[in-house]
């Protein structure tokens, strides 16, 4: 474990050493209805600036990260065990998020003007305008502290959203202090954080008027039915069994060192890790072998030179282990890797042969640094295996042919795939991030959706001409005036000269 809890505290421990880092007070209900109202006094005034105005803080807050660069990225070590590659990630590039959103703010909330489809409303000017929700709670799990509060914090700040935060109880530091910041620079009180395990994030959950919530499936399911119970929006990222599938026309050195990257970055502790591998049997071996050897020049640690940090929970290093070792019992093998430290929480990065769908590596999150690689006979066997999944987050497909990897990619179950790449999406703002299947419900990103899931659409219809005292429609009702209304309503739904005059009741093409 990385932090045990009492009524009233949070330990936090280092995952890599077991070192105590930080012991901290944790939130109660009450707190946190109370953070609310304080959030929701500041939230009218936040959404009264001009976008522009908004955008001006969330520029002011990404320089202070930026800033706070090293600070950052020692305190991300500190609780989750990251090498520090992986951790710079998330302190610079996630910031992607607060440029993007900050620079488009303004456009995306300008009132869009409707055109008409119909004879019906052609007589009225037609318009939306989105208006933010009050409270935003974000609840966000303990593999990447930033990056998946960056994703929808500075969205929903730009629509003038406060946003309540809730970090894992393994990792809520790094999150803190980003907070932090935003009151170090000055900016107006409309961003909290809060600590604690479930009863908090629930409580989070009672407060907020919009939900986003990345974590597992089981949790999620619980956070939308409470959700649902409430009338309140939800949107959830879960759980992911992301498939790669490798042709044999692929650049196979691209490929291993893609997959490899994709499988063990962060420890494989990523919701669109590559957790399974289908290789066309024609290029099998040398694929299988190429992997191999470049897995085993990997380090283990945290590091300078190391590649593959600490997980952040024991529980995760025993469910990695668990995987391995029934697939050994199986018939897998173990071509590099697949054994725990005896100090800290770490785990070899493993590569599996011999695998297939009887076994809990390929068929449950593991969301650890295992690859597991399975022969098939051809691009339709592979397709068939990748959608055999409870899971639909990512794929990748890897092919020298873009044409048919655009093909294979429209029939897999996946709310994203990358073409030779893994992980490209993520960072491309202007994509949808979304889940299929129980990997999640709505989408984060997207552009301005991104933007827009956090207000309420408001349509608005205003006459285009000086208007009469009723409408034919209106009462009183009569015989000569509903007369008047089934010509007017059949000129207006019927298409074609007669149809609209009522000369002809027949179907029209």
């Amino acid at each position: 474990m990385s932090t045990t809890t009492s009524d009233h505290a949070l330990d936090v421990y280092n995952p890599a050493d077991g070192r105590l880092v930080a012991t901290l007070p944790t939130d109660s209900a009450e707190s946190v209805a109370v953070a609310a109202a304080s959030l929701r006094d500041a939230q009218v005034a936040w959404a009264a600036l001009d976008p522009r105005q908004r955008a001006s803080w969330l520029r002011r807050w990404r320089d202070w990260i930026l800033a706070h660069t090293d600070e950052l990225t020692d305190l991300l070590q500190a609780e989750t065990g990251k090498v520090r590659p992986d951790a710079l990630v998330e302190t610079t590039a996630s910031c992607e998020f607060i440029t993007y959103y900050a620079d488009h703010a303004a456009e995306f909330l300008a009132e869009e003007k409707v055109r008409s489809t119909g004879l019906l409303s052609l007589a009225k000017r037609l318009s939306k305008s989105y208006h933010p929700y009050s409270l935003v709670g974000i609840i966000t799990p303990w593999n990447f502290p930033i990056t998946l509060f960056l994703m929808d914090a500075a969205p929903a700040l730009a629509a003038g959203c406060a946003v309540l935060a809730k970090s894992s109880e393994e990792t809520p530091l790094t999150c803190a202090r980003v907070i932090a910041g935003w009151a170090e620079i000055g900016a107006p009180p409309v961003l909290a954080h809060v600590v604690g395990a479930g009863e908090t994030g629930a409580a989070v959950v009672d407060v907020a008027d919009f939900v986003q919530f990345t974590g597992s499936t089981a949790t999620g399911r619980s956070v939308a039915i409470r959700c649902a119970e409430k009338l309140k929006p939800v949107s959830l990222e879960l759980g992911g069994k992301d498939p790669a599938i490798v042709l044999e026309d692929a650049d196979l050195t691209r490929a291993v060192e893609g997959i490899a990257w994709g499988g063990l970055f962060n420890a494989g502790q990523v919701c669109i890790s590559v957790e399974r591998v289908y290789v066309v049997s024609a290029i099998y071996d040398e694929f299988v072998k190429r992997l191999k050897d470049r897995v085993q020049t990997l380090a283990l640690g945290v590091g300078p030179r190391d590649d593959v940090g600490a997980m952040v929970t024991r529980a995760q290093v025993d469910t990695a282990d668990r995987h391995v070792a029934e697939a050994v019992a199986a018939g897998a093998q173990v071509l590099a890797g697949g054994t725990r430290a005896a100090v800290g929480n770490f785990y070899a990065p493993t590569v599996l042969v011999d695998v297939d769908h009887s076994m809990a590596c390929m068929t449950e999150e593991t969301f650890g640094p295992t690859i597991p690689v399975m022969r098939v006979a051809d691009e339709d066997e592979a397709v068939r295996l990748a959608n055999d999944s409870a899971y639909g987050l990512s794929a990748t497909v890897w092919t020298r042919d873009l044409a048919r990897g655009k093909r294979i990619a429209r029939r897999l179950d996946a709310g994203a795939v990358n073409i030779n790449d893994v992980f490209s999406n993520l960072f491309a703002v202007t994509l949808p991030h979304s889940g299929w299947k129980a990997s999640g419900l709505g989408a984060r990103l997207g552009g301005s959706h991104g933007l827009h899931k956090y207000c309420r659409v408001q349509a608005v219809t205003v006459p285009r001409l000086p208007v009469m005292a009723r409408e034919l429609t209106w009462y009183p009702y009569s015989a000569r005036r509903t007369a008047i209304a089934e010509r007017v309503l059949h000129a207006a739904a019927g298409r074609g000269l007669r149809q609209r005059l009522g000369l002809s009741k027949e179907h029209s093409q």
